[in-house]
């Protein structure tokens, strides 16, 4: 679901990102002689991999076939891992999304149009035969040849990994018009809820007590000059009616646009969810400007829902939210020192994706047995200048 599908326990949650820092000579020896042990295994894999995908005709190989190509893409993830933590370059899982209610046949057609298969079994026998050269060149020349030319043999490695293994650039335009029309459903698919939900409010609330007033002031019409007590009942009756019509609209108003949010800004609103919150909860923003009112209520009710579940699930004692402006994007941080565990799939998180994809959003949860969870969120949005009043 674009970049709001993913829900990740990582780093990222800290809004932290560590410099890479450059391998040294041991370091690189030592995967070296990693990699080349599990050289063997890859091999092992393409002859497994072509041979029972040759039989798939046969309906006994495909259940061994699915089991194959995903050792295939564990050990290729292993290495794009060893390329993008160790070496410093980027290399991403390229996969195409599978659905997990899919059928077998479903989820074999969409392992064998994915280019990434195909480029995943040419990176085994690449990576057998030149990636193995060049780590034999580091095992087996003279140490001190095989300390210098090391780091140099090792990042042609990985930069051969991240030809083969990264997305291709093809395949990134592919998977995020993909995301973008999922994207796009969701936020039209929760779009109508919400109208239906306010119709229904509104049918069942402020539209059944204005009904009701109406009829209470026709039958004080008709008894004015023949009962004047059952009249002033009646308009009592109707001036409790419109009062409360008045707070179902204006709770409606609120769910739709907090008022907060246009009086006080984003850093106002957040505060007041702070000091309503029944947690004990510490709130820090830096924001050197405002964002859109979209984009404002959006992050507005993310931080509201990370908050409800914080009251309802976490059993905390202290809860804490961070927000800040950082390359272009919105970051908002909920936090708590609860029992943690929380469900990651939950309707709760799914609820914060649907709301954040709008905006092209993103949602991580880190949510350790004992805790503490933190959901970290983004927004990519541009900012106004701070309004000056006289």
């Amino acid at each position: 679901m674009g970049h709001t599908e993913r829900v990740e326990t990582a780093p990222q949650v800290a809004g932290q990102r560590r410099a890479f820092k450059e391998p040294g000579a041991i370091r690189l020896f030592f995967w070296a002689l990693v990699l080349t042990i599990l050289q063997p295994f890859g091999l092992v894999l393409f002859i497994l991999t072509v041979v029972w995908g040759s039989l798939i005709w046969l309906w006994f190989a495909i259940p061994v076939t699915f089991v194959c190509i995903r050792m295939v893409r564990g050990f290729t993830n292993l290495h794009r891992s060893w390329t993008t933590r160790v070496m410093g370059i980027d290399t991403p899982r390229p996969y195409r999304p599978i659905p997990p209610d899919a059928r077998w046949y479903a989820r074999l057609r969409a392992i064998a149009t994915d280019p990434a298969t195909w480029r995943d079994l040419v990176w085994l026998l690449a990576n057998y035969t030149v990636g193995l050269v060049l780590r034999l060149t580091v095992l087996i020349v003279t140490v001190f040849v095989g300390w210098l030319v090391n780091p140099y043999l090792m990042r042609l490695h990985a930069q051969m990994n991240h030809w083969l293994l990264a997305p291709a650039r093809s395949a990134e335009l592919e998977t995020r018009v993909e995301q973008l029309a999922s994207s796009r459903a969701e936020t039209v698919d929760a779009h109508a809820t919400e109208l239906r939900r306010v119709e229904r409010d509104l049918h069942d609330g402020a539209q059944a007590r204005l009904v009701a007033l109406g009829m209470s002031l026709g039958l004080a019409e008709d008894l004015v000059d023949r009962d004047p007590a059952a009249v002033r009942e009646l308009l009592a009756e109707a001036r409790e009616a419109s009062g409360k019509a008045l707070v179902e609209l204006r709770d409606l108003v609120r769910g739709i646009h907090p008022p907060v949010l246009a009086d006080r800004g984003l850093d106002g609103a957040i505060r007041a969810l702070g000091l309503a919150c029944t947690v004990r909860t510490e709130v820090e923003i830096e924001l050197p400007g405002r964002p859109s009112a979209p984009v404002e209520s959006a992050a507005y009710f993310a931080v509201s829902e990370a908050l409800a579940n914080v009251m309802k699930h976490s059993g905390a004692d202290k809860a804490w939210v961070r927000v800040r402006y950082e390359d272009g994007k919105l970051l908002l941080l909920v936090g708590d020192d609860g029992r943690g565990g929380a469900d990651a799939t939950g309707s709760g998180i799914r609820g914060l994706e649907r709301r954040l994809g709008a905006f092209d959003g993103t949602v991580f949860i880190s949510s350790p047995i004992g805790g503490p969870t933190v959901v970290s969120m983004d927004l990519p949005c541009e900012l106004r200048a701070p309004t000056v009043r006289p």
